[in-house]
């Protein structure tokens, strides 16, 4: 986990990757909770029998399951000491590059693509999140996630 002593120290990393996050496994029981909290219910994703027989193999994670962890991968790679609040203000770009089937073990790598002060002496940060399946080379979601930090 990177330590940043203060949010005024974020500015002096934009353009470097900041932090690669431990793994996340993504269950079945996962998937069946995610289907149920967005009714999602897509055959691909919960019927395991008829997704046994899919282009696939097996079920598969909802893209936006996996879009759903970048707080989890967020706050586990770095922290900002002085820094009370996080808020979460969206997404400038996102994309889906690979399927994530049930039981994959998943990391993501941060690099700090802007910073910029904001109001109430707050900090916005627009990090690219590349999210990585173990074993593949290609990334299973690449995103650009707008935060604010504030003291």
């Amino acid at each position: 986990m990177k330590r940043f002593a203060s949010l005024s120290e974020v500015q002096g990393f934009v353009g470097q990757t900041v932090e690669s996050t431990g793994w996340v496994t993504v269950t079945q029981q996962t998937i069946q909770r995610f289907a149920e909290a967005t009714g999602d219910h897509q055959w691909i994703h919960v019927d395991e029998a008829r997704a046994k027989a899919g282009p696939f193999g097996g079920t598969i994670a909802h893209g936006f399951l996996t879009l759903s962890l970048l707080p989890q991968f967020l706050d586990s790679a770095f922290e900002i000491a002085g820094s009370g609040m996080g808020v979460n203000c969206g997404l400038n770009r996102v994309r889906f590059t690979a399927p994530v089937p049930a039981g994959s073990r998943l990391r993501a790598s941060l690099v700090l693509q802007a910073c910029e002060p904001v109001d109430r002496q707050g900090l916005q940060m627009v990090w690219r999140v590349t999210v990585y399946r173990e074993g593949q080379e290609r990334p299973v979601c690449v995103a650009e996630s707008v935060v604010r930090r504030y003291p």
